[in-house]
């Protein structure tokens, strides 16, 4: 990891400069002061001292290694079975990283029941989906599947489908609606009535006052 950093840190700064050299790197707003050569070195400077973040893993070679990463995002609960310690007197010992003092691991003792409000919260509502992309909006095809959705989707001539099938379905002028403020072409007319849908996302028994913190 230490050499793919330093190594993708050469490599990165040394096109950068190439390109400001040549002038091809337009600096605005607070990066003006950037422009001057000392400025300049300055920053390149702090950029070469500090030690950048590779993420780099082993690549996926066998089937089960894909089941395994999937089933961490649809299987995995808030707490590990072996971060939990102990469970006295009503009260839950279990270890915890402490991310600004070097990652260390500590434990912390909670009331039961202050355990289980916080377990609680990692319980998605009714109504939301574990899997953050999936489908069209998957972050490989999402940029070009959403181009061709948005190309499916975009009306012909400016009228959409539902003033089209008013259009065709009032004979006269005299029944149909008033004209549509958007695209100053189609008639408008009732559709339907949307009724108020329930809360979906409203958990059984929830208080008014329920407490998230």
């Amino acid at each position: 990891m230490k050499v793919l950093s330093r190594r993708f840190r050469r490599l990165f700064l040394t096109a950068l400069e190439h390109v400001y050299s040549r002038g091809g790197l337009t600096l605005g707003g607070r990066g003006q002061e950037l422009a001057a050569p000392q400025p300049w070195q300055r920053f390149v400077g702090t950029l070469r001292r500090t030690e950048w973040v590779v993420y780099a893993k082993e690549p996926v070679c066998q089937p089960q290694h894909i089941f395994t990463y999937l089933a961490r995002s649809t299987h995995r609960v808030a707490i590990a079975n072996q971060r939990l310690v102990a469970l006295e007197h009503d009260q839950v010992v279990f270890r915890w990283k402490d991310s600004k003092r070097g990652h260390r691991l500590r434990t912390m003792t909670l009331e039961a029941v202050a355990f289980l409000r916080r377990f609680m919260l990692h319980i998605l509502p009714r109504g939301f989906q574990r899997m953050r992309h999936f489908g069209f909006l998957a972050h490989r095809i999402r940029e070009a599947k959403l181009a061709v959705c948005r190309a499916l989707l975009q009306p012909q001539a400016g009228v959409s489908f539902a003033l089209r099938a008013a259009a065709e379905a009032s004979p006269t002028q005299a029944d149909a609606g008033p004209v549509c403020p958007a695209c100053q072409c189609g008639r408008m007319c009732w559709v339907g009535t949307l009724r108020p849908q329930p809360l979906l996302f409203a958990r059984d028994g929830q208080a008014s006052g329920w407490n998230t913190s």
